[in-house]
């Protein structure tokens, strides 16, 4: 699912959030920290959950360095443990740049462009809101427990 719709809130049963620096340090420390939250609340390194939802969060996190960047901001990342699902969000401050998923992979050649698909094949559901109390967005996605 893409489609810009308020963020539903996901009761959780653990939440871990934290800042990065928008750079591709902040995007790899960010995809270890969420493995290692994860690992921590019973999904193991190399089990189902954490793999997806860490690749996840190291294609979105890397979206936001990328294609979210605003000099001196930094992305945001949460990290929600439901009953169900567990839910990653990125939020950064470009509200201007929506990522839309075309259904289309790009040309053999072509270096990039395949991020998206992947969390659509990783993901029970995903999509982008518009970020709340400032100017951005967040892009979420939740991978079913």
């Amino acid at each position: 699912m893409n489609s810009r719709i308020s963020t539903p809130r996901v009761p959780a049963h653990h939440e871990f959030a934290m800042a990065f620096t928008s750079s591709p340090r902040g995007a790899r420390l960010a995809r270890r920290l969420v493995a290692h939250r994860l690992d921590v609340w019973g999904h193991p390194y190399g089990g189902r959950v954490n793999d997806a939802v860490t690749l996840i969060t190291a294609e979105l996190a890397a979206n936001a360095v990328r294609h979210g960047h605003v000099a001196g901001r930094d992305f945001h990342v949460r990290l929600l443990h439901g009953t169900d699902t567990v839910r990653v969000e990125v939020t950064d401050t470009r509200a201007e740049r929506v990522p839309l998923l075309s259904g289309q992979e790009p040309p053999g050649d072509a270096e990039s462009g395949r991020g998206l698909l992947i969390v659509a094949g990783l993901a029970a559901r995903w999509a982008v809101a518009p970020r709340e109390g400032a100017p951005g967005k967040t892009v979420w996605a939740e991978v079913s427990r």
